[in-house]
């Protein structure tokens, strides 16, 4: 690993510990010249997954699609950067149990609502009015209804 500090290649594992319920690993490292302390993360990466779009194209998995809808949804709600980073490792932890080469747009849409549902109740309402298109306030109402 080099050193950001100093550009050194020789740095030394200080500490390591689990974070993310055990998905990923911290390390802390130090520099065997500077001796700057700095840490960073190994986790799993999702290689391989294809997503099915509605109208059968195929698209690899991209973190970053689902992370802008979750940030629209819980946008100005309490604790909402910590949600959506659980809420997209949750994804990304059931999609790869699954052990599929490749998952519908629709799967997926319909697991963001399931953890949203769990999470926060406002956030959800909001990715499912875009997410299921309502038409009228009618199947709003409807959506407000199911989660009474």
């Amino acid at each position: 690993m080099i050193c950001p500090y100093c550009g050194h290649t020789e740095t030394k594992v200080v500490d390591s510990r689990e974070t993310k319920e055990g998905r990923a690993i911290r390390r802390r490292r130090e520099c065997e010249r500077c001796s700057a302390r700095f840490s960073t993360y190994e986790e799993a990466e999702m290689i391989g997954i294809s997503i099915v779009k509605k109208d059968g194209r195929k698209e690899d998995y991209d973190r970053k699609k689902i992370e802008a809808g979750l940030r629209r949804a819980l946008e100005k709600r309490p604790g909402s950067e910590e949600k959506t980073e659980r809420i997209l490792d949750e994804i990304e932890y059931e999609l790869h149990a699954k052990h599929v080469p490749e998952v519908t747009s629709k799967e997926i849409g319909r697991i963001v609502l399931e953890k949203l549902k769990e999470t926060d109740e406002v956030a959800y309402i909001r990715f499912a009015s875009v997410y299921q298109s309502f038409g009228s306030v009618e199947r709003f109402k409807k959506a407000i209804e199911n989660l009474e």
